[in-house]
């Protein structure tokens, strides 16, 4: 394999005066170019503060990985995925989290009209590296003991160990947590809106988890649970392998402390993070980049056991 510098000299002019031709033509080329996607942006009401690093090498390995492994997957245009970073950093400053280290997010949208996760990396002070984004169902209301999934920054730490799914069904044939082995993210107990009767705020235990692979799985797009947020197995997967939310975990697990719920064969990413994000983009209409799912399927099943106590 030939390096880089060898590929450019296959490029290079064959004299001082075409090399100077080629730099000014290049160099109005690039003008334009500047200035058009400047004019592009401000009639499209981006904002270019927001940027999206290609990254280097390690990183896009790390898309290329999501791409592989997780299915579900959501091809968010990188428009979109400028608003949902300025989303995460109004959450992180609401949150009075400053912390500018790399590290990962899983970012939650709970509108109704997007339903979707989000894996971002802080890669430095300024600069966020977008992994990939897939199908979620959150909090239906209209039901009793149905929840809207809370906003806010939550932590995954020790305080709320992790457990796994024991792939039992319940009297409707549903396994609410999915099949055996996979992890089941617990963020504690939470303040939320009640979806039924007057309203209000309770109590509800908010997890993540993956869920019923056959009837419940094909519907993730739409709202549908008690108020946690119901992921593909398969990002279930990804999450836990390569510790994405572990920093907590892989700290105490180093520090002596086995963390049972860690897998002897993870292989742990170089910058976990710590926190789940959910927003609500208060998008009005479908994007065309998070279709509704395929499943028609009128169940209105909510497997997961939300415990409820009385503010």
């Amino acid at each position: 394999m030939r390096s880089t510098a060898d590929s450019r000299n296959d490029f290079a002019p064959r004299n001082a005066g075409s090399h100077e031709v080629m730099r000014r033509a290049a160099s109005r080329g690039t003008r334009g170019l500047r200035l058009w996607v400047a004019v592009w942006v401000f009639l499209c009401g981006l904002t270019p503060a927001i940027a999206i690093e290609p990254g280097a090498d390690a990183l896009r390995d790390w898309r290329a990985q999501f791409a592989r492994e997780v299915d579900h997957r959501l091809d968010v245009p990188l428009a979109a995925q400028q608003q949902y970073v300025l989303l995460l950093r109004q959450a992180l400053a609401e949150a009075n989290l400053s912390d500018s280290t790399e590290q990962a997010f899983l970012l939650v949208d709970r509108s109704e009209q997007v339903q979707a996760a989000f894996i971002v990396l802080r890669s430095s002070a300024d600069g966020w590296f977008w992994v990939g984004a897939t199908a979620v169902s959150t909090g239906k209301t209209g039901s009793f003991e149905h929840f809207l999934t809370p906003l806010g920054v939550f932590a995954h730490s020790l305080d709320n160990p992790d457990f796994r799914a024991e792939g039992t069904f319940n009297e409707k044939h549903i396994r609410g947590y999915g099949a055996r082995g996979l992890r089941v993210f617990d963020f504690g107990w939470q303040s939320a809106e009640r979806g039924w009767g007057a309203g209000g705020t309770s109590q509800m235990r908010l997890q993540m988890h993956a869920t019923d692979p056959q009837v419940l799985e094909p519907r993730l797009g739409r709202v549908a649970s008690k108020g946690c947020i119901r992921i593909p197995a398969t990002l279930n997967v990804f999450l836990d392998r390569y510790g994405i939310l572990d920093a907590d975990y892989e700290q105490a697990q180093a520090g002596g402390t086995v963390q049972w719920v860690l897998k002897r064969d993870r292989q742990p990413i170089a910058w976990p993070g710590r926190y789940m994000v959910i927003v609500d983009s208060k998008a009005t209409d479908r994007p065309p980049w998070s279709p509704l799912p395929r499943s028609t399927s009128s169940l209105d099943i909510a497997p997961e056991e939300v415990a409820v106590r009385q503010e």
